[in-house]
């Protein structure tokens, strides 16, 4: 870790802290989501428990509107803002190799701009060349060919988050997992529980007092609408290997029948995101990786709308550059997975499993 970010580490970890203890002494938001409870088994907090905490956190941003000393008070308590910060951190510090994850967060616009402009283009370069190996959008790029070059970059990119993923495990003295641990993290991620404020009554992510389940809808038409997208890749090429049942498949096919609402709920689920990120306080949150994170949803959007304008392109002249352009933003996304915010994805079910076994000790 350089010098710069082990400072900056010291001094957000430090003030998420002072902001803990004051909330552990008050615990007038203690229904609000897992971290409060959390909070409440202990006094005093380690580095690892701050990570912790900090990885709990939704920031759904309602413990800040119904705080009552937050700024003017002296206290001026911003917890949202002061965990987020050690949770991007966090991301930072434990994910393999570190820097890139740090670049990304304060570049990130200009990074998944230029690497999805790079590989679109060579992948034009590489459908203009006469193969004719196969039909549908192996005419333009052969099966083996995307096979090559999309294991690695899929593969390598979960190296690094499960370098993350054991480094945080090991930081936040985890304890031993049972499968009732495995399933209920898995069902609290699965259905968002901590974005419903505690009280049932959403989240408050939009600027001021205002409580909504939007962010939740859209977080899980992102969730469900990945997975979907997940599903349809994984079951074509079940197809492809054991079935001998080639590409280009049918409307009413498994894969189609999987990626086309996945990829709906993808547009839908970034879109929805990108607007209530828009009309959100960014105050309220790590403001300076505001950039990587919208650069994040874009790039998602645009692989879930490539994808289906290619599907729709089908058998017309468009069909080359739109393989090139939805191929090029995959394998960027692919590529920047471990130093985007898709990380947080794998590091919350992982504080969710950790708090499991927290709260038997």
């Amino acid at each position: 870790m350089s010098l710069e970010l082990s400072q900056a580490v010291s001094g957000s970890t430090a003030e998420a802290r002072r902001q803990i203890e004051i909330c552990n002494a008050c615990r007038y938001c203690e229904g609000y989501c897992s971290v409060f409870p959390a909070m409440t088994r202990q006094k005093m907090f380690s580095d690892g428990d701050i990570t912790h905490l900090a990885n709990l956190c939704h920031n759904c941003r309602g413990c800040y509107y119904a705080c009552q000393y937050t700024e003017p008070h002296e206290f001026a308590l911003n917890l949202p803002a002061a965990l987020a910060e050690v949770r991007q951190e966090s991301w930072e510090r434990l994910v393999w190799p570190a820097p890139f994850s740090r670049l990304f967060h304060t570049h990130g616009v200009a990074i998944a701009g230029m690497l999805v402009a790079g590989i679109s283009a060579l992948f034009a370069w590489i459908a203009a060349l006469p193969e004719g190996a196969g039909d549908g959008f192996y005419a333009h790029l052969s099966h083996n060919a995307m096979v090559a070059v999309f294991t690695p970059a899929f593969l390598l990119p979960l190296v690094a988050v499960a370098i993350g993923l054991y480094r945080y495990w090991r930081d936040v003295g985890a304890g031993p997992i049972t499968l009732r641990d495995i399933g209920n993290a898995f069902a609290s991620a699965a259905t968002l529980r901590n974005l419903d404020g505690g009280q049932g009554q959403g989240c408050n992510f939009e600027r001021e007092d205002r409580y909504t389940d939007l962010r939740r809808w859209f977080h899980q038409a992102v969730l469900y609408g990945f997975l979907a997208c997940f599903a349809a890749t994984s079951v074509a090429t079940l197809m492809h290997y054991f079935l001998d049942w080639q590409a280009p498949y049918g409307l009413f096919t498994p894969p189609k029948l999987l990626g086309v609402p996945g990829g709906i709920a993808l547009v839908i689920g970034t879109s929805g995101l990108v607007w209530l990120k828009m009309r959100a306080d960014p105050k309220l949150g790590a403001s300076r990786v505001w950039g990587g994170e919208m650069a994040f949803v874009l790039l998602l959007g645009l692989v879930a709308a490539s994808g289906l304008t290619l599907y729709a392109a089908t058998g017309t002249f468009a069909v080359s550059s739109l393989l090139a352009l939805h191929l090029g933003s995959v394998l960027a996304l692919f590529l920047l997975l471990p130093y985007t915010k898709m990380v947080h994805g794998f590091f919350r079910v992982a504080s969710l499993l950790a708090e499991e076994t927290k709260r038997k000790v």
